[in-house]
């Protein structure tokens, strides 16, 4: 069994990926403040995260290895991949523009600390890992 085929490191995977889409993103509005009739999109994951762990699609499941094994919990569970979504409902500004620069900036600010975070729970994560192989602390 790879280690790294758990649920809880796929999640924080995904997470990086959505961290990275989203830094994208708003760097694409923050370029955009000044384009007429430009919508700004962001990156929703989180939230659909939390509607399928709460479905209770990411649950247990085990791993046969043979035939006759009894399935445990479900067989695959996949977790959803990030959306781009575009606000087409807002204006600011004569020029039907949406974008407000000091909340992208924000935005992206709150974006960095968060993809941070996800890399070092990451790095945590495989240090425990080797020191488990090794055995040594």
């Amino acid at each position: 069994m790879n280690l790294l085929n758990g649920s809880s490191f796929q999640r924080m995977e995904a997470a990086v990926y959505a961290a990275e889409m989203r830094q994208r993103v708003i760097n694409n509005n923050v370029a955009n403040v000044e384009t007429p009739h430009f919508k700004r999109s962001e990156v929703v994951f989180e939230q659909l995260l939390e509607q399928a762990i709460g479905t209770g699609l990411t649950k247990l499941s085990g791993i046969r290895t043979d035939p006759r094994h009894l399935p445990i919990g479900s067989s695959a569970s996949k977790l959803p991949e990030a959306q781009v979504v575009t606000d087409t409902g807002t204006t600011m500004g004569n020029n039907q523009n949406n974008v407000d620069l000091e909340r992208e900036m924000s935005l992206l600010a709150k974006n960095q600390l968060s993809y941070n975070f996800y890399i070092q729970q990451i790095n945590h994560d495989l240090k425990m890992m080797r020191t488990a192989i090794e055995g040594r602390g």
